[in-house]
Order: structure tokens, then sequence, then C-alpha cells
């Protein structure tokens, strides 16, 4: 049966849909209101690392063209600066790597086409619905930006937060040195805030992503705001003092003489309220819009999850497309069902890390700190949230996760 799909929206969601239909001949047309050729010189997007999970997705793509293991970081380093300090280290099974969207959805956009694939550049008004949705078999909305991602409602069983839970201010930095070989540091201080350094591929090689998650209140809560543009030699004075202080082992990786933005226009500053929608949109005609990737669920960047369910989500839309009699509303309600537990997951357990951590999220951290294969596995959960939010959801699965992986016990690795 010949299927013809729109896909509203060209982040990953959008694209690696594109791409898994395309290999499976099912005819789909990317609309967006960016060409590649624009990301060059944008402001920075977001900060993305993609766990091992996803980079299998981009190999059956075949659009993982960021494959020198120098590039890849191989585990977490938890760093907890209580009064007395606590650290230790997590190992995933598989690498992980992060690449610079401006580059990334260029390249994919650029793979889709070569392939004989149709993007068409324009903006979506509230006129178009009708006939987007009249043209295509099924319609996917893979943004929020527009009429379009407004006609999702929210659920609010889901969406516990009516504002940003953190004051973000994400950059891409050169003079942060890199451990051999590299990692990720999940660093944490109590009462202002968190920060994520992420070693990412952009246009001159690799930077640090310094992904600061402030407490609204707390001392780090300023860097959101703080203009670099105004006055750089302010905002990085500014920003030195606050990571001596408050994240300490990333400062003392820091040549403060060649700390810098990679590019003036690296720096994010702002806020996202974790939200979860409605995913269908049934018209009159019996034709649905179904959402995807952010329009489905935006999630606080602090536990890297977003881009790797939305990949993850992408491949269940595009395995039940290929396989569908028919593109209809039975079929957008098999693919909620197949895809619901991972993005609800991901999106309870990074709430839940946003708040004060409860006496069990506590114990587990310290039995964490005694037990490497407990480090271990909770690091591999990132790529696999649903196992996560199995783990830890309630007192009594952390209380029973933590007995099971107590014996045998190794030493837990320390960091440098």
């Amino acid at each position: 049966m010949a299927r013809n799909v729109g896909i509203v929206g060209a982040g990953i969601a959008g694209l690696h849909l594109a791409l898994y239909l395309q290999k499976h001949g099912v005819d789909a047309t990317v609309i967006t209101d960016r060409p590649g050729e624009d990301y060059r010189n944008i402001r920075l997007l977001n900060t993305v690392a993609h766990h091992h999970v996803t980079l299998a997705r981009e190999d059956y793509l075949g659009v993982n063209h960021w494959t020198d293991p120098k590039d890849h970081y191989y585990y977490h380093d938890h760093v907890f600066n209580f009064p007395q300090p606590l650290s230790f280290r997590g190992d995933f099974s598989k690498p992980s790597r992060a690449v610079d969207y401006r580059i990334y959805l260029p390249a994919l956009m650029q793979d889709f086409t070569s392939r004989g694939g149709r993007i068409e550049y324009r903006r979506i008004e509230e006129r178009d619905i009708r006939p987007l949705v009249a043209r295509f078999d099924l319609l996917v909305v893979s943004t929020g930006k527009g009429p379009l991602g407004q006609l999702f409602t929210y659920r609010p069983e889901h969406t516990p937060y009516q504002q940003p839970q953190r004051r973000l201010c994400v950059g891409l930095y050169t003079g942060v040195r890199q451990p051999d070989p590299m990692n990720v540091t999940l660093s944490v201080s109590p009462g202002h805030g968190e920060m994520i350094v992420i070693p990412t591929i952009t246009f001159g090689g690799i930077a640090n992503a310094l992904l600061m998650e402030n407490v609204p209140g707390g001392d780090m809560e300023e860097l959101a705001t703080l203009s670099y543009d105004d006055n750089p030699k302010h905002f990085l004075k500014v920003l030195l003092g606050k990571l001596e202080k408050h994240h300490p082992t990333t400062y003392d990786r820091i040549d403060t003489a060649r700390f810098d933005l990679a590019q003036p226009q690296d720096l994010l500053q702002g806020g996202v309220v974790p939200t979860v929608r409605n995913t269908v949109v049934a018209f009159d005609d019996g034709k649905c819009a179904i959402a995807l990737g952010d329009v489905h669920a935006i999630v606080d960047p602090m536990m890297g999850q977003g881009a790797n369910v939305a990949s993850y989500a992408a491949f269940v839309l595009g395995e039940e497309i290929v396989n569908a009699d028919a593109l209809d509303a039975r079929l957008c309600e098999k693919i909620d069902l197949k895809r619901q537990d991972r993005v609800l997951a991901a999106s309870r357990w990074t709430n839940v890390m946003l708040q004060p951590p409860s006496e069990a999220l506590g114990m587990l951290i310290g039995a964490m700190s005694r037990n490497q294969a407990l480090a271990n596995e909770f690091t591999e959960n990132f790529n696999y949230p649903d196992r996560q939010w199995d783990r830890i959801s309630t007192p009594q699965r952390i209380q029973a996760w933590i007995e099971r992986m107590s014996v045998p016990a190794e030493p837990v690795r320390a960091i440098a």
C-alpha cells in the first residue's frame, strides 16, 4: 500500500523518522522553516548527548558520521559537593557521544535529500493546517512552534510544573582539560544546582559544554541572565567564581587564561517547563495528526533524555507505519501504547531528580559510592529510562535494587 507521510519539524525526531521511512520505501516529506545552510551562524541550540542506543539507530540509518573513538565518552563522574564531598564513577557498556546540533541536523538533512527525500522550507500558519491534513495520509508534528503544536493539549497528570524548575545557563567552552578517555561529569551543589560537563564535537573540534542547572533563588541563578555580549570579561569572571565555589572539581580542570566561549554565539540561557501532551488529533475525514519529539514530551535536560527518547519514539512510529494496514486512529493508538512507557519514564525520572533528594534516593547515592556494579547500572540506564524508573520509582524499589546489587560488591572506582 502506498503511503504518503508529512513530517513537520527537522529536529532529531523528525529527521530520524524521515530517514527510517525512506529506508523502508515510504514516501515522506519534511517541512521546516530553517534550511541547513542557516545553522552555521545561529545561537547554540542545545547540548545533546547521544547514548549508545541512539548511536545504534544512527548506524542503522547510515548517518553516524562521527565514529572516531577519541570523540566519544565512556563514563560518568558523579560529584556531590556536600560538606563531606562524595564522588564516584559509573561506566557505560558502550560509549556515548555529543555533536553540536548546528552540525548534526544539517548533516542529516543532507543525507535525506541526497537519497531523494523532499524537504519544504516554509512556516506553517493556522490556515495551512487543513490543507496539510488533506495532503498526507498521516501528519506527524515534531515541533511545538506555531499553530500545529498548539493542537495537542497538555496531560496535567504528567505535567506537574507550571514554571521551569531550573534557570539554565549552557555554553560551549574552550580551556577545559579533557580526561583520557573522555567522560561526562555530573556535579551537584546542594541548594544551588547541578552542572553537567559534556565533551562536544563542534565547529573547531572538541569543546566542553557546561550545562548549569541553577536552582531559582540559589547563588548560581544570576548566570541565567548575566550577559556575555555586554561584557565578556565580566561574565567569565563571575562564572569562574561560581565554578570555584560550587563545582570545584570542574574549576580545577580550567586554564583560566584560555577559558572562553568557543564562539560568541555559543551561549544559551533560559528555562524549560517539563510537559507531556496528548498525542493525537483526529479530523472529520478520519485522518489524524500525531505528536512526536518535543510536542509529545519536553524534559529538563538534566538527565540527558530528550533527544534519545525522541529518536526511540521516531523508530517506534516508523516501524508501525511501515507495517500498518491503514494510517488511522487505531495506528496512532498502537503507537502510543508501544512508546509511552519509555517516554513517560524519562519524564518521571527527570522530574524526580529536579526535586531535593528523598531519603531513599540519598541512600541510593551512598550505596553507589560503595558499589561499582550499582554505579555502573545506574549509568548504563541513561540508555534505558524505563529500566531506571523501574529501579527508583518507589522507596521499596530502591531498597530492593540496593539489596540485589549488594552481594557481591566490588570497591567503587574513585575519581582520579
